[in-house]
């Protein structure tokens, strides 16, 4: 049986993320994507005010969408 690869950087954190808040990672991917014109911190602080996303929680989300824009 294979190992899976062992995540890196802000993806690391997706199996936390999807253990304690119950969704997808997918599901915040696509709220961060909707969230057009906003700064790194303005969606990082939306995420945590409006989701309840812990801090390092939501910066490896924004992080990891700003990170595969083109």
């Amino acid at each position: 049986m294979s190992e899976q690869p062992k995540l890196k950087g802000p993806a690391s954190y997706f199996p936390s993320i999807e253990k304690k808040y119950g969704q997808p990672i997918d599901h915040w991917i696509k709220l961060v994507q909707k969230q057009k014109g906003l700064k790194h911190m303005e969606v990082v602080n939306w995420l945590k005010s409006e989701h309840g996303l812990g801090h390092g929680h939501a910066n490896a989300i924004v992080a990891y969408c700003l990170a595969s824009l083109p």
